[in-house]
């Protein structure tokens, strides 16, 4: 690690202020690495977002097909999470990462060359199984390379910046290679950072030394088959009612397979996820925000994506430009998070966060048509994008904090699999409320709830964090 802090000044009262973590070197390297691969994986879903509609005409796909585009995406991510991060402890997580980095790479470059919709739709899932190596083994590698403390927390700020930052690049790249190009031409957007990181990985990260263990195979099926059917019956729930038996029969038969993989892991040797992880209360607080804190973002991007659009006849790219102030916001406050939370603290700082969730979706909540833009939208994607880079630091800490050399993995790997499953889980709530509603404000109440239940997890936590 070389995370370096460089001498303060002593004060009159005797007392060095408190030296603010700076990171140089590989450190920052590989940091930049990691980032990049976290951004990368999130650039992708704006990018196909934007793109399906010249998918569905240019590839004859119908809206099933369309939304199998997306779901063999999320099952095979939401599904491997676990597996991928269990492989990483064992087998080495730079080796697992990069493996991770190529399979994502190539799938994105034949996706961008698919002749037919069910070509597209396998590439997709293979696509998903990359990114399911690939973001639990960068989370692995990052606490890795910086102990716990503030350099590894502005570390996380970092990436969280970064995040932000490619997600506000996508939107104006996708919305303008839609207007002025092809669809296939925003498809090949991340083949060229993949590339970077492939090329940039083995120079700057450290491989993590292989441990003796095996698998677990009764685990990682359970678990695979356990998401993966709990993802689908949700993402079915944004189309159907929950009353329909594609929808509950999914949903029940994904809860009863990862209720049996949880017994199976309290009773296995080398389990894929160590129970341990499980027994801290601010971990499991932490988890639990993880899963609300897509719910209370996710219907922005849906609901004020369709209401520039058919409301006020914005195109792509106009659209793309209505959004762009929320992730600036999230970025410029993540850059400062590390240092707020250091005098804060985790639980202050997350209530916070939580806070301007809230009052950001109940302030679109009264959005209607006549409303202006600067008045009534541009506020709330601001306290909504302070909000989320207020959440996602002190959560994160607190869920990694505390883990062993051989459970890094395994911990990011739930971490990434809960807020999967939240995003699904927050994506089925919005569709069923706003359709029940007949409008979209329905759905921003229901995002305030979920930012309501972040804020009870950051309410319940023990300390100021560790």
């Amino acid at each position: 690690m070389t995370v370096q802090v460089p001498q303060q000044p002593v004060t009159r009262a005797g007392k060095a202020p408190a030296p603010r973590p700076r990171i140089r070197g590989r450190s920052a390297a590989a940091l930049g690495v990691i980032a990049g691969c976290n951004a990368m994986i999130q650039l992708d879903d704006p990018i196909v977002n934007i793109a399906l509609p010249g998918m569905r005409e240019g590839l004859g796909l119908s809206a099933v097909g369309a939304s199998w585009v997306i779901n063999a995406y999320l099952l095979a991510f939401g599904g491997l999470l676990l597996l991928g991060g269990r492989a990483g402890d064992l087998l080495g997580r730079r080796r697992v990462f990069m493996a991770g980095v190529a399979l994502f790479t190539a799938a994105a470059a034949l996706r961008g060359l698919a002749p037919s919709g069910e070509v597209l739709v396998g590439v997709r899932a293979v696509q998903g199984a990359g990114a399911a190596l690939a973001a639990p083994s960068g989370l692995a590698l990052l606490l890795s390379t910086f102990a716990e403390g503030g350099g590894r927390k502005r570390a996380i700020a970092l990436c969280t910046a970064a995040g932000a930052v490619s997600t506000a690049g996508g939107l104006l790249l996708a919305g303008a290679l839609t207007s002025l190009g092809s669809w296939r031409w925003v498809l090949l957007l991340d083949v060229p950072a993949g590339l970077a990181i492939l090329g940039l990985a083995p120079l700057v990260l450290d491989e993590t030394p292989r441990r003796r263990g095996r698998f677990d195979a009764a685990g990682a099926l359970l678990s695979a088959l356990g998401a993966a059917a709990l993802v689908y019956g949700l993402t079915r729930a944004a189309e159907l009612p929950w009353s329909e038996p594609r929808v509950a029969g999914w949903v029940g038969a994904g809860a009863v397979l990862l209720a049996v993989f949880a017994a199976v892991e309290r009773r296995a040797r080398q389990p894929i996820v160590a129970p341990r992880l499980f027994a801290d209360r601010d971990r499991l607080l932490a988890y639990l925000g993880t899963l609300a804190v897509p719910g209370s973002l996710i219907g922005t991007y849906f609901f004020l994506s369709q209401f520039f659009q058919r409301q006020h006849g914005w195109p792509a790219f106009a659209t793309a430009c209505a959004l762009l102030p929320l992730p600036v916001t999230m970025a410029v406050t993540a850059v400062a998070a590390a240092r707020v939370e250091r005098r804060a603290g985790a639980r202050r700082m997350w209530a916070a966060g939580a806070s301007l969730l809230v009052a950001g979706n109940l302030w679109l909540a009264t959005l209607s048509v006549r409303d202006s833009y600067a008045a009534s939208v541009l506020p709330a994607l601001v306290l909504l994008g302070a909000g989320m880079a207020c959440s996602v630091l002190p959560a994160t800490v607190l869920a990694t904090s505390g883990l062993s050399g051989g459970e890094a993995g395994g911990g990011a790997g739930v971490l990434n699999a809960v807020q999967t499953v939240g995003g699904s889980v927050g994506l089925a709530a919005l569709v069923t409320v706003s359709s029940h509603t007949g409008g979209m404000a329905g759905g921003f109440v229901t995002s305030a709830a979920f930012a309501g239940l972040v804020l009870l997890a950051a309410a319940l936590v023990r300390g100021r964090g560790r």
